[in-house]
């Protein structure tokens, strides 16, 4: 699924990243940004799929009309489960829906105290780190997440790479992990779909995730209205990768492919992983069409 070669207007199939990330939850670079980083490497069809925000959809439209790419407008929810958290992307929800709005500013309000609590922790076993420090990286408007605190300890000189922090201090299994409000995943799906939108859960069988997310919650997740798994993705290898074909087969869901890009700081590359054209369109026709996909 890894895309790479020539200028867009000569290929006959478009290069589709449906998981990307602005600095309006925690990427690096503002929606106009990103759309223009997505232009520039190639991409056809790019998703903003911020964290519980629909903040940079605007923004991204206008740019990409400009830059003549295709636009998915998304999130990236996030749900706990037994512990861990897992991810569920939403694709062409009604930004205007009441109760998904709801839920989600609920899960933003819980993030800061969060965060305030993981840094205590970590300071107080020596990593060198204030809570002003995290604020400083985050941008007006944006949600806070584990990633600024990285972004934090990059800026101060502890580490290089945000997957650095990630390994060491940052996962789901790390002693400085706290958790803060997030919706049951397949409560998440059925908000999705309520708001007429389309569910894929994102990365599901990376190594923080792969104990939680069992193939009996996926089931779930698929009779609640689930339509596809992210399949092809940086964190997830050839044995992961055959586990998703081999439930999605299962059950009848789809399999997308993205780069999860966030900009600086963390190693994904746009379009280094891509969803097929068909799997696009079968994500459009499940959706109710209140918000389309955007071509120029």
């Amino acid at each position: 699924m890894t895309t790479t070669g020539s200028a867009r207007e000569a290929r006959t199939r478009p290069v589709i990243d449906l998981h990307t990330h602005s600095a309006v939850s925690d990427g690096t670079e503002t929606p106009s940004e990103l759309v223009a980083a997505a232009a520039e490497a190639g991409v056809d069809v790019l998703a903003i799929t911020d964290h519980d925000t629909v903040a940079g959809w605007a923004e991204a439209a206008e740019a990409a009309t400009a830059h003549g790419i295709t636009l998915v407008r998304g999130i990236e929810i996030s749900c706990a489960w037994r512990h861990s958290s897992i991810h569920l992307l939403g694709y062409l929800t009604d930004d205007d829906d009441a109760e998904l709005t709801r839920e989600l500013a609920r899960a933003r309000d819980s993030r800061s105290t969060r965060l305030q609590r993981m840094v205590a922790l970590m300071a107080a076993d020596g990593i060198p780190l204030g809570y002003d420090e995290v604020l400083a990286q985050v941008g007006p408007g944006a949600t806070p997440g584990r990633p600024h605190i990285a972004d934090a300890l990059i800026a101060n000189g502890t580490i290089r790479h945000r997957d650095e922090a990630f390994r060491s201090w940052l996962g789901d299994d790390s002693p400085y992990y706290v958790g803060h409000y997030a919706p049951d995943p397949v409560r998440a799906v059925e908000l999705v779909r309520a708001a007429g939108g389309v569910p894929v859960i994102a990365h599901p069988f990376t190594r923080t995730r792969s104990g939680a997310l069992d193939d009996a919650l996926v089931e779930r997740m698929r009779d609640a209205g689930l339509v596809g798994l992210e399949a092809y993705h940086r964190d997830h290898g050839p044995e992961e990768v055959a586990r998703a074909q081999a439930l999605a087969g299962r059950l009848g869901l789809v399999l997308t492919g993205s780069s999860d890009y966030h900009g600086e700081g963390k190693r994904n590359r746009l379009a280094e992983n891509t969803t097929a054209p068909e799997v696009l369109e079968a994500i459009e026709a499940a959706s109710s069409g209140v918000t389309e996909v955007l071509r120029p």
